[in-house]
């Protein structure tokens, strides 16, 4: 039965779902219009049919459209004369409606004698059907330059003496086409003009003001030339132009408005559009394909009385993503009765809110006709968001454990100070590879110093070439006694695996517990006192403590990587080990000696032999336990090169380990646990999404120069056939169709949640680090800087690692010269090269579209905050070049209490 904490969280979260899907939809009061429209643009081609693939409408679909048509407006505008066109004067006078009939010419560019015909039938039509009151011949060939004035001069004279002396002749143009040519409007009986705020960039607040200033030009112009309004509208969707946004709300805005004003002033006009034109959509980008009254599955979107809502069915779109979420939160409520009411409300609104924004981002798709290509890559990006939303509530559920849980049941807490005499004995394997021997000598004093009186060390050295290394260190155990063993080893095979793996060999055979530290630790005397007795337990085949690091006060590049692997050690193993599913890392590790000799050693096959040899450990059933507390302190990597050389290692071997343990990690596997399974897999996710990154770094860049591409189409054509070239020649149309249809601002449905993502866990990573990691805000700062620092260097990892495998193990130099100023560029070059590329794009296109543009500033703000990982690369490089300075006076030390809590894990 559901607790009393539960059925609050869930009642607080479907209220507040409510809320925000009520204030974000808010009602906008406008003037209603309760009259009839003088005309209407009537194009009844259907969502799947185009001129361009020659679809036209059947009878029946041109018949319906008309009575749809005949219930808001008087008289409908047509543009051409397309097979079964020529029955639409008939069908309009069946409803009682005017028709103002136009004709397609282009000077026969489009065919041999086509404008002949058009010009023909449509005197054909005016004589035939007296509902026919004005003709339009052409649309908008000056405004294009596709016919020069006097050819069309030439037509409209030629039409005007054959139709009835009734029928008044004009032709299509925008203000400027009329005001530059007075011939033209000399021909005329009367001028047609198109007035589009939307397209000249002009606010939907001083839209209505900008068409009667158009026309007040015209009329000073041209006193007593009688004036009308031939296209006048406002798209419902497409990119922002300057301040003008394209939406419902403002169409109907727009509409309402005009159609008072245009009525009071007494202004003739045909309102654009009464169908939205998919098939426009190739040229015109979405806004092209948006003017309509209807949709284009016939549904009234323009409603002239009431409220104004964007979204009219947010209700049902509320109701659904309510229900989408509520399985899950009465799942989660039920079970975690180790959760805080709080906790309960924090992930229940976390899972409400992505199935919110995955039910917003789906109906932006349903509510668009777009082409069959555009449709996949949406179904594409959709589900590369149900993956974005898997990882926010990844991080949200460990957030929310961490720190809104009332106890924790597997976290061990050591007796510290303690002498041990008797217990199991433990052989310490301390491999080495090229390291300063001083810093060695270092390690092996403290563990002759441990408290535990059964004990060995082995100092396995494999594969040091230069004997003045190694030497010193044999020499030094010979002065510690016979606890402390060196071998040297030419030419040994499986790298530290195999160093690890003769150290198993050789050790005593009473050895119980197998020990490992790397050798630049230094142990505190009481970690095999207080960590051993955790193997009293038979189930318990590893004990693990973290790793910690001694070297990095008073060192700003240290500093910040000190912090970053504090999160891992202090969250994310906090975590893990709830569930039984610790990542051991290869110090400050023990291990039971039969469960290691059971999974077969180290593994000689991969570079993360540590993480390896754990889940093999959870596959043969054992149990590992993990205390936060530390009990060494090692050397943190000296460069930034050193410290991503470290992380790919780590990345690349994670995804070797994938690859040879998938089958045990798929769902429904029994050798694993499913909280085994869902750690390792989601704890490894975040390093997926930096391969990701890099791919949609590089889809941004190319995505941005296609925009940027789009606006220079015409430059194109200038170059192409001079200034005065022809917008419908083949050549500009195919490339300005395959760069239009393509390359527009992707919508916002896919922008926004990808930035709201990154500011999750931007400001969640802060919450549980001021919890769990005590340290000051700009040491949170620098870690949070550390951690995206890597995140170029963990995705060309994933990669490599998805498509190759078997690359060598590499040391993390330790003890090395800091790097010269300009080295520190060197060592960020592959990132300041995307740094560069991504600003630059972000910027152009917010330039070219003008700050007004809300797409173009939401689109600048998404590349550029794909581009936050690489400037911390440059910036925690140029920490490791810069002089040495504290950041703290004092900095504060790691919290171990197992009470608190902690941040996101790397």
């Amino acid at each position: 039965m559901l607790r009393i904490q539960a059925l609050f969280a869930i009642v607080v979260v479907i209220a507040v779902n409510f809320a925000a899907w009520y204030f974000l939809n808010p009602a906008v009061h406008e003037r209603p219009w309760d009259g009839q429209i003088q005309s209407i643009a009537f194009a009844p081609y259907q969502a799947d049919q185009s001129p361009r693939e020659k679809k036209y409408p059947s009878y029946d679909q041109i018949d319906h459209d008309m009575s749809l048509v005949a219930d808001i407006a008087n008289g409908i505008r047509t543009y051409e004369l397309a097979p079964g066109f020529d029955k639409i004067p008939a069908i309009a006078r069946k409803y009682g409606l005017t028709v103002t009939a136009g004709a397609v010419v282009d000077g026969d560019k489009s065919g041999p004698g086509s404008d002949e015909r058009q010009m023909n039938t449509l005197i054909r039509l005016a004589k035939e059907y007296r509902n026919i009151d004005r003709v339009i011949v052409g649309n908008e060939q000056i405004q294009t330059n596709s016919m020069k004035a006097d050819q069309l001069i030439a037509d409209i004279k030629k039409v005007k003496a054959g139709v009835p002396r009734r029928v008044q002749v004009s032709t299509g143009g925008d203000v400027d086409s009329w005001l530059k040519h007075p011939e033209l409007v000399d021909a005329v009986d009367f001028i047609c003009v198109h007035i589009h705020p939307y397209w000249d960039n002009i606010p939907i607040d001083r839209a209505v003001d900008e068409v009667f200033h158009q026309i007040d030009a015209l009329k000073q112009k041209y006193p007593g030339k009688p004036i009308m309004v031939g296209e006048v509208g406002w798209p419902s969707d497409g990119p922002w132009r300057g301040g003008a946004e394209p939406s419902l709300v403002n169409q109907a805005t727009f509409v309402r408005t005009f159609l008072n004003r245009a009525t009071e002033a007494g202004i003739d006009y045909n309102l654009f559009e009464a169908f939205d034109q998919p098939w426009k959509r190739a040229d015109e980008g979405p806004a092209g394909a948006s003017w309509g009254i209807f949709d284009a599955q016939r549904h009234l979107k323009v409603h002239m009385q009431g409220a104004l809502v964007e979204l009219q069915n947010w209700p049902q779109l509320w109701g659904v993503a309510t229900i989408i979420a509520l399985p899950m939160m009465l799942w989660f409520s039920g079970r975690r009765r180790d959760i805080r009411t709080a906790g309960l409300v924090f992930f229940s609104l976390l899972m409400q809110a992505t199935a919110s924004l995955l039910v917003w981002t789906v109906m932006q798709v349903v509510h668009g006709a777009y082409d069959p290509t555009i449709v996949v890559t949406w179904i594409l990006l959709i589900g590369m968001q149900i993956v974005l939303f898997g990882v926010i509530l990844s991080d949200g559920l460990e957030i929310t454990e961490l720190l809104f849980r009332s106890s924790w049941r597997r976290l061990i807490k050591p007796m510290r100070g303690q002498h041990m005499t008797g217990g199991p004995k433990v052989s310490i394997h301390v491999p080495c590879y090229n390291e300063p021997p001083h810093m060695v000598i270092e390690t092996l004093d403290h563990l002759a110093r441990l408290a535990h009186d059964n004990f060995e060390v082995l100092v396995i050295d494999n594969n040091t070439k230069d004997p003045e290394v190694w030497r010193p260190v044999e020499a030094h155990c010979r002065t510690l006694g016979p606890r402390f063993r060196f071998f040297h080893l030419d030419n040994w095979p499986g790298f530290k695996a195999g160093a690890l793996n003769f150290a198993l060999r050789n050790s005593a055979p009473d050895a119980e517990v197998i020990a490992v530290i790397d050798s630049d630790y230094t142990v505190d005397p009481d970690w095999l006192s207080a960590m051993v007795p955790h193997f009293a337990n038979p189930k318990v085949g590893l004990v693990q403590s973290p790793q910690d690091y001694r070297d990095w006060k008073g060192d700003l590049f240290k500093t910040m990587c000190h912090w970053e692997y504090a999160g891992f050690f202090n969250i994310g193993m906090i975590t893990r080990n709830e569930r039984n599913a610790i990542i051991q890392h290869g110090t400050m590790t023990m291990i039971r000696r039969t469960a290691l000799e059971q999974v077969g050693g180290w593994a000689e096959w991969c570079i993360t032999e540590d993480a390896d040899l754990g889940l093999s450990l959870f596959e043969a059933g054992w149990e590992a336990l993990y205390a936060p507390d530390s009990f060494g302190k090692g050397l943190i990597p000296d460069s930034f090169s050193a410290y991503k050389t470290q992380r790919f290692r780590w990345a690349y071997g994670a995804v070797q380990i994938l690859k040879h343990h998938w089958r045990n990690l798929m769902p429904g596997s029994k050798v694993l646990t499913s909280g085994q399974r869902y750690h390792f897999l989601a704890g490894w996710m975040p390093w997926f999404a930096d391969g990701a990154h890099i791919l949609f770094s590089a889809a941004s860049i190319f995505w941005s120069l296609g925009m940027l591409a789009f606006p220079t189409m015409a430059w194109v054509g200038t170059q192409l056939w001079g200034e005065h070239y022809d917008l419908d020649h083949p050549l500009y149309n195919t490339v300005k169709s395959i760069v239009g249809s393509i390359f527009a601002f992707p919508p916002t449905a896919f922008m926004i949640p990808t930035i709201l993502a990154f500011a999750f866990k931007l400001v969640s990573g802060f919450w549980v680090y001021s919890v769990r990691i005590k340290c000051s805000p700009m040491q949170k700062v620098g870690a949070a800087i550390a951690g995206m620092a890597l995140t170029h260097t963990v995705g060309r990892a994933m990669w490599q690692g998805i498509f190759t495998s078997g690359r060598p193990f590499v040391r993390t130099p330790k003890c090395a010269d800091q790097p010269a100023l300009v080295q520190g560029f060197l060592m960020a070059r592959a990132e300041i090269v995307w740094l560069v590329a991504l600003l630059s794009v972000a910027g152009a296109v917010l330039f070219t579209n003008g700050l007004l543009n809300l797409q173009a500033r939401i689109w600048s703000i998404a590349v550029a905050v794909q581009a936050l990982p690489f400037l911390a690369a440059l910036i925690t490089s140029m920490a490791n070049a810069l002089p040495t300075f504290r950041l703290t006076s004092q900095p504060a030390p790691l919290v171990h209490s197992p009470s608190r809590s902690a941040p996101a894990a790397e």
